[in-house]
């Protein structure tokens, strides 16, 4: 690849717009596929608007060396030939952008609504599959309980799928807009509730690239509390899903013992702001909220005690020899379909992909106490439900050492005004995956645009390609296994 064509720049760094090359159309996509062939993956492609009002597209893949990244740009008229033939990763990205900005990605082969933002929801031409024993099997958008709205379409042959549609974006809510100008008193509870169940993960990325851009800082027990909530996030989640995919196949006793953990690692959260979704903890320069002593230590014990919980929850589960097989070789996405479709999270380290953006883009404090990377290579449901366990274990190690290490000093230091005319990308590992925020400032320091790619906008497909081949009564456990957000999709 000639990297004269791109960028090269570090997770959370200050990005001058005028660093940035502007290449022709051919250069850039040729500077994208081959980044793809060389074994890098994209993080992010979208468009956005120029001064005179023309459209730009902006490419950010991962570099070889560890940490380090590449944008490229190009100008582009009204249409462009798609990247998605070459480049499969590219394909929701493209959609997203056709039905944006109207900018056409031609021999795109399957363009279509993401998010219903220019059409009334749901109202879109499936893709059909013909045949004697063909029948499809219609799925919400409205479902019972809480589970908010998106639509399944499955194409069967009796009981198996042939292939599963997914359509979204009921609850379009266009948040990233409503940050242009910003940022905003409203900024911070946009980004805390852009996907309730990761407020600390959007919070921190957005706040990574605040500190970027005013070429801040955050003193190190800010980053260490920062860390802790990150991770008490994940624990809650991943204790959670356990639960979950046991329900799901109707193992009641891990179900309900898990249940109730979730909730008590959720209360380790509200423990340190008050709030057991985290929201109010991480902030500009650091964080709002501080332990004593004695909360430090309450913290430490009654982490410990819900370890030992889910380590018994867990070894319930893991001994169950018809569990195990119920998970076993079911919904299997292959380490090479989660390179080609750009999978992150748990679902790519299932895959034996070793990925994880607190080891390859380390910021706040995994610059220096670093996790390691938990994978499996069964790429099924056994193999995403296994990693969560790994990464439950090796959490409650790094909140245990960092509670114990943690030293007196500021949490919090102002951040001043941000660079005009600039751009800083922040890459957070939450709970689901690469969480991605991408800032862009005016001439006058605020935000110019702001994107968002929260993991679910990379891994429905994945879904989707997990469910080929599959009985169709294996869809609630495979759901489950990839656990991915609606609203974090449809921002």
């Amino acid at each position: 690849m000639n990297h004269e064509r791109s960028h090269r720049c570090r997770h959370g760094e200050l990005i001058h717009l005028r660093d940035i090359p502007a290449v022709r159309y051919d250069e850039f996509a040729e500077t994208v596929v081959e980044s793809a062939r060389q074994g890098e993956r994209l993080v992010a492609l979208f468009a956005q608007p120029r001064e005179d009002a023309s459209l730009r597209l902006f490419a950010i893949m991962t570099a070889r060396d560890q940490g380090a990244l590449r944008v490229v740009t190009t100008a582009v008229g009204d249409r462009y030939p798609a990247l998605t033939a070459r480049c499969a990763a590219a394909h929701m990205f493209e959609r997203e952008i056709a039905e944006t900005w109207g900018l056409r990605p031609e021999g795109h082969p399957w363009l279509k609504p993401v998010r219903f933002s220019h059409s009334p929801a749901g109202v879109t031409d499936f893709f059909r599959i013909s045949g004697p024993d063909v029948h499809e099997v219609a799925v919400g958008p409205v479902h019972a309980g809480v589970i908010e709205p998106g639509h399944f379409r499955f194409a069967c042959a009796g009981e198996k799928v042939l292939h599963l549609e997914i359509s979204l974006g009921y609850q379009h809510r266009g948040v990233e807009r409503a940050l242009n100008g910003g940022p905003t008193p409203r900024t911070i509870h946009y980004m805390e509730t852009l996907a309730g169940d990761t407020s600390v993960g959007h919070a921190t990325a957005y706040c990574q690239n605040v500190e970027a851009l005013a070429r801040g800082h955050v003193p190190l027990r800010g980053m260490i509390l920062r860390s802790v909530a990150l991770e008490l996030e994940r624990l809650a989640n991943h204790v959670g899903d356990l639960g979950a995919l046991s329900g799901d196949i109707g193992y009641l006793p891990v179900a309900s013992h898990c249940g109730r953990i979730r909730g008590d690692f959720l209360n380790l959260t509200a423990h340190i702001c008050g709030n057991r979704l985290g929201r109010g903890i991480v902030r500009p320069g650091g964080v709002a909220h501080d332990l004593n002593v004695e909360q430090v230590d309450v913290l430490s014990e009654k982490l410990a005690r819900g370890f030992a919980d889910v380590r018994q929850a867990a070894q319930l589960f893991w001994d169950a020899p018809s569990a195990v097989d119920r998970l076993e070789t079911t919904g299997t996405l292959s380490a090479a379909n989660c390179r080609a479709l750009g999978i992150v999270g748990p679902p790519a380290r299932a895959a034996g992909l070793e990925q994880d953006a607190r080891l390859d883009f380390p910021s706040d404090i995994f610059r220096f106490a670093q996790i390691p990377v938990s994978l499996w290579h069964t790429s099924d449901v056994f193999g995403r439900a296994y990693v969560r366990w790994l990464e439950i274990i090796r959490s409650v190690e790094f909140i245990s050492a960092q509670l114990g290490a943690i030293q007196a000093g500021d949490i919090r230091v102002p951040v001043g005004p941000m660079t005009p005319n600039a751009m800083s990308i922040s890459l957070v590992e939450g709970w689901r995956g690469e969480i991605c925020h991408i800032a862009c400032t005016d001439g006058d320091g605020r935000f110019r645009w702001y994107k968002v790619i929260d993991p679910s906008f990379h891994n429905w497909m994945g879904l989707a390609m997990a469910m080929r081949n599959q009985p169709i009564s294996d869809f609630p456990l495979c759901n489950k296994s990839f656990n991915l957000s609606y609203c974090g999709h449809d921002l």
